[in-house]
């Protein structure tokens, strides 16, 4: 599969690696493991260690069961998939352990199509049917939302269905199409434009979308494909002196990224 090149596209103000190594998974939660619940932690997390391939967690339903699998990513601190029979309990469990962990990023990855119509002959009948498809466009950015995640920090947790075991391209294409910024450094404003436009952006001056970008005198406005915000990168000359995310309808300011 083709790689889509602007889900790649990442403005920052310091290194890939230094934000990859910057954060550590931290649950957020009024409870603490209690009854078989620390042991259970503490044999997973070793199973993990050795290199245990499979470990079948007993006893424990529901929401024990989310809560004793965050604990165990908590201590082996490691980037996680967690696999689901179906959209439905996939979005479930996204929320689940998004709720467990704030500061970190918990994604979600299931097939974008709402409708898939597969080409089909019937003989009987000798009717051809063309293939049709209608794709959602919101779990469509979500899924780059995981995949631009898991190339720019390593807490990461994608909750997924049977969708991820399809490949999306080679990893290394995409690290291949970042646009990494920092603020304070020099670069030239054409530069930019171009390269954005080589990541497959299109500039739209009028409205932002997905993937658009847009450039006011020394200011920059664009929204990724695997974001609703809009990062706004304005620069000094051929210098960029701050980049802010903010709300594409009010302007508000939500964020700098560091």
């Amino acid at each position: 599969m083709a790689v889509d090149a602007n889900v790649a596209a990442c403005v920052t103000r310091q290194n890939v690696s230094d934000t990859r190594a910057k954060h550590a998974f931290k649950v957020v939660s009024e409870y603490s493991p209690a009854g078989d619940q620390p042991r259970a932690i503490a044999e997973l997390a070793a199973g993990i260690e050795r290199g245990d391939r499979f470990q079948t967690l007993l006893g424990i339903t529901g929401s024990g069961k989310s809560a004793t699998i965050a604990w165990t990513i908590e201590r082996v601190q490691r980037p996680t998939l967690i696999l689901a029979p179906n959209k439905s309990l996939a979005a479930q469990l996204a929320q689940e352990m998004r709720e467990f962990f704030p500061e970190n990023r918990v994604e979600y990855f299931v097939s974008y199509y709402d409708y898939y119509q597969p080409e089909a002959y019937i003989p009987s009948s000798d009717t051809y049917i063309e293939k049709d498809s209608s794709i959602n466009d919101e779990i469509d950015r979500l899924r780059h939302s995981a995949t631009a995640a898991l190339l720019t920090r390593r807490d990461v947790i994608v909750v997924a269905s049977v969708s991820c075991i399809y490949g999306m391209g080679n990893p290394e294409e995409y690290k291949g199409h970042l646009l990494e910024l920092h603020q304070g450094v020099d670069y030239d404003q054409q530069s930019i434009l171009r390269r954005l436009v080589d990541l497959q952006y299109e500039r739209n001056d009028t409205a932002l979308g997905r993937g658009n970008f847009r450039v006011r005198g020394d200011t920059i406005e664009l929204q990724p494909a695997y974001e609703s915000t809009v990062t706004r990168i304005e620069m000094f000359g051929d210098t960029v002196d701050r980049i802010t995310v903010i709300d594409p309808v009010t302007g508000e300011t939500l964020s700098t990224p560091t």
